[in-house]
């Protein structure tokens, strides 16, 4: 698998997680419908199952993934919750993405 690959699987592995606590978040507090639970049962069992497609050592695959999710959650709040982040976000971020990109190299030595 190559790197782009992997990138792109982690970022779908990242939304599939993200969709699914979201779901829950929108039942919980802004009185979603109960159909919300199970596209977020549904949501979170496809994270899990993505998770195992990942080619390399899963403690690797676990951090290297913490930081796409991180980076996508950051540009989840920004174009879904419509909340610019910051100028610490931004950096933040950038600090955790190379720290990823490392990683995700790393797995392909």
């Amino acid at each position: 698998m190559t790197w782009i690959a992997t990138l792109g699987l982690f970022v779908v592995t990242a939304l599939a997680e993200i969709v699914g606590c979201y779901l829950v978040l929108i039942w919980v507090k802004r009185d979603g419908p109960l159909l919300a639970l199970a596209g977020s049962a549904c949501s979170l069992m496809l994270f899990a199952w993505l998770l195992t497609r990942h080619p390399a050592e899963s403690g690797r695959v676990y951090a290297a993934y913490g930081g796409v999710y991180t980076c996508t959650a950051l540009a989840w709040l920004w174009l879904v919750d419509r909340v610019t982040p910051s100028a610490l976000d931004w950096a933040g971020v950038s600090t955790i993405a190379l720290g990823c990109g490392i990683l995700v190299v790393s797995s392909f030595r």
